[in-house]
Formats: C-alpha cells, sequence, structure tokens
C-alpha cells in the first residue's frame, strides 16, 4: 500500500513538473496587454512578454505582422510601425507555440495619471448631489476613454513586469484596461477621467489613462535614480536599506515606488503625464521644485520619447487666515504656499504645464486637504494639453498667473 502510495505521489510530482515547463513555454505578454487597451498613436509601438527561450513569435495588428525570437531568457519584443490614430476596435494576436487574442484595441493618446490621493480618489469619492458640481452617470459613457490601473507594488529594484490582479474586474485595484461607461466610470482617477474626457470630446482621438497613484506618499518615492542623480542640487542617495522604510505606513524610501509602479511601463508607449501631489511633501519651496526637475527628467529619460508632455496641478487653497495653526503660517506646513510657488516655477521646466486651483477649495470644509470639485481640475489640466500638446494654439488655457510684487510705504 505504501509502494503505491509512493507511486502515486511521484507521477503527482511529475505532472506537476511537466505542467510547470509547459507553463513556463507558453507565449505570454507583458500584464499591460489586455482586451480594450490603448496603442499610442504616431510612434513605433513595442508589443513584448515570455516565451521559450529561442522561440519565434509573431505579432499581427491592424495590417502589420511583425516576428522576433525570444532571448536565451525567454524574454521577446517586436515592434510595429507608428500608426494613425484610429477608435475602430481591432484584434491584435500574438502566436507562437500557443496563441493569445487581444480583443477591442484601438490606437489613441495614452496618459499617466499618478501622483498621492488626489489624483487617486474615484468620482465617487468626492462628487455627491450636495456638491456645486454633482457628476452623473452619463458622465461616465465614453467607451473611447479607457483606464489601465496599476496595482500598489512598490519595488527596490527596476520591475518590467506589471503585476496583474484580474480578478472579476470590479475592484479598483484589478489591473485591466477598463472603458468607461456608467458601470466603470467610478472606479476612474477622478482627475484623469475628467482630463481624459475633454481631450476625447474635443479631439474624437481614444483616450488611454494608466491610473499610478499612491494616497499620501511622497514626491521622493517616484523619482528614478537617474532623475534624481541629474539634478546636483540634490544630495545623492546612499546605502539603500533592505527594507522599505514607511511614512504613516506608506513608501517612503527613495525610488521605491518609481521601481514598481513607473518603470514597469517605461516600454509602453506614451503621449505624457498628469501629476497631481505635494500635500505630503508640506512647506517645501526650492526643494520640490528641484525634486520636481528629477522627476519630470528621469521619467523623461526612462521613456527615451524627448520631453513629453507633463502637466501638474497647482495645490488648491487650504485653511482661511483665521483658522489655527495653518492660517498663523500660511506660507509653509499645511499653508501650502511655498509649495505652490515652487509648482509654479516648474512652469520653467520645457513642456510642462499648471492647472490652479487655488479658488477651488471648499469654502464649507477650509481644512479638507481634498478638494471635491475634480471635474474643473482636470478639464484645466485638458485646456492646457489641447493648447500645447493638441495644436489648439488660440485656446485659452490658464488664468492669470503670479508675475511680481513690490512693497510701497508699511
Amino acid at each position: 500500500m505504501k509502494r503505491i502510495n509512493s507511486m502515486k505521489t511521484l507521477a503527482g510530482l511529475a505532472a506537476l513538473f511537466l505542467a510547470a515547463v509547459s507553463a513556463r513555454a507558453d507565449v505570454s505578454l507583458n500584464g499591460i496587454f489586455d482586451d480594450h487597451m490603448v496603442l499610442q498613436r504616431d510612434i513605433p509601438v513595442s508589443v513584448y512578454g515570455t516565451a521559450e527561450p529561442g522561440e519565434k513569435l509573431t505579432v499581427a495588428f491592424a495590417g502589420q505582422t511583425k516576428s522576433a525570437p525570444a532571448d536565451k531568457d525567454g524574454k521577446w519584443s517586436v515592434k510595429l510601425d507608428a500608426m494613425k490614430a484610429c477608435a475602430n476596435p481591432a484584434v491584435m494576436t500574438v502566436s507562437g507555440k500557443n496563441k493569445l487574442t487581444i480583443k477591442d484595441v484601438v490606437v489613441g493618446d495614452v496618459w499617466i495619471c499618478s501622483g498621492q490621493s488626489n489624483m487617486d480618489f474615484t468620482p465617487g469619492a468626492y462628487n455627491g448631489p450636495e456638491d456645486p458640481k454633482p457628476y452623473d452617470e452619463k458622465d461616465f459613457d465614453f467607451p473611447l476613454l479607457r483606464q489601465f490601473h496599476l496595482v500598489n507594488e512598490p519595488s527596490m529594484r527596476p520591475e518590467t513586469d506589471v503585476k496583474v490582479n484580474r480578478g472579476n474586474g470590479t475592484s479598483e485595484q484589478s489591473a485591466t484596461w477598463l472603458p468607461c461607461k456608467p458601470t466603470t466610470g467610478n472606479r476612474f482617477t477622478a482627475v484623469g477621467l475628467y482630463f481624459g474626457r475633454k481631450l476625447q470630446m474635443e479631439t474624437g482621438i481614444p483616450i488611454g489613462l494608466i491610473k499610478s497613484a499612491w494616497n499620501g506618499t511622497r514626491i521622493e518615492p517616484w523619482i528614478s535614480p537617474a532623475g534624481l542623480a541629474a539634478v546636483p542640487e540634490l544630495p545623492a542617495v546612499t546605502g539603500l536599506p533592505a527594507e522599505y522604510k514607511s511614512d504613516g505606513g506608506y513608501p517612503s524610501t527613495w525610488h521605491c515606488l518609481y521601481n514598481g509602479k513607473i518603470h514597469p511601463l517605461t516600454r509602453y508607449g506614451i503621449k505624457g503625464a498628469i501629476w497631481y501631489q505635494g500635500e505630503s511633501n508640506g512647506d517645501e519651496g526650492e526643494t520640490y521644485y528641484q525634486k520636481l526637475r528629477a522627476l519630470i527628467g528621469g521619467w523623461r529619460t526612462a521613456w527615451g520619447e524627448g520631453d513629453f508632455p507633463f502637466h501638474i496641478v497647482q495645490l488648491a487653497g487650504r485653511f482661511r487666515s483665521t483658522d489655527t495653526p495653518a492660517g498663523n503660517n500660511p506660507a509653509g506646513g499645511d499653508g501650502w504656499a511655498k509649495i505652490r510657488m515652487a509648482q509654479f516655477k516648474a512652469l520653467t521646466i520645457p513642456h510642462t504645464g499648471m492647472a490652479v486651483a487655488m479658488d477651488l477649495a471648499d469654502v464649507r470644509e477650509p481644512g479638507d486637504i481634498h478638494p471635491k470639485n475634480k471635474r474643473d481640475v482636470g478639464e484645466r489640466l485638458a485646456l492646457w494639453a489641447l493648447a500645447k500638446d493638441y495644436g489648439e494654439a488660440d485656446l485659452v488655457y490658464s488664468g492669470p498667473l503670479y508675475k511680481g510684487m513690490k512693497v510701497e510705504g508699511g
């Protein structure tokens, strides 16, 4: 009896081994490639994944057929020729030992949406029926606006694979491309949704949003090593610990969010990025400006697409002058005046824009770190993009910006 059980055990182990070998041999795509995805127009597009070393892979899409072998580590990549924007859904196939089919693929513009909670939160988290501009589910009926949401996976080393958590597609943390519909729009980044919706309405081009944000995070963990090294005004980082440092439970070690939530995207073609962050960096001024330089320059270097557009949100006003303690120190702390000045100064970085949100704080809740009006924030970002990146030269894209001051008499 024991011998029979031993034979069954060996047979089971052999079956598991063969299954593992077979799984390793199967052609797979990086997690960013999925049904409903948006591919970036007007630039060569890389498609990549894993397979058996030496196996020939063939990718077919939109009349193109490209082939390449997997390298000795089983990694493969092909590059499709640049394509014009196309809203007609198409099918992509990847063939090797097995065949993969990706459905409902469109070609348009892809934008990274990153930062902390004000970028992370969804429409339902902000606008309700009592608010001045409540959201309506009709706002979400834009099937050519799609979002991919990266799960929160920091890393101490640069990752190449997009972590997937498909689930049933209903969780905000499910990594999958979602078309914007009444049943899905409330899971989008609110700022990104209104940004992308306006772009899509004005241009007719499919818009893809890649949501890679984490509430409560500082700017430092989003900066790449190369970006930090390129800004001599910032101190070099040495002796990174083996474990993540944390600040109130949020990752704060330099580069860990870049490594886990940005670097895996850098082979995927994009149009640009929008950024809503700064609250967790408190009263920084000039230092925050240098960190923005490092952030933007590092991302642009990693993508290798030149100085792609990078538009930021200037923090809204918080606290009235009569409130304490921040009301007594409007220049710093939670007053945020210094960090707003640093964000304004970032307009000196080529191909950047800034949506002013000073007037969008909720006067009923002056201490709220999360202004509820995300529609105007997203649409103001879109105005910068339309004017600077989509050629609408006659568009009024910004309100008045600070020029200078002088003190007279007392």
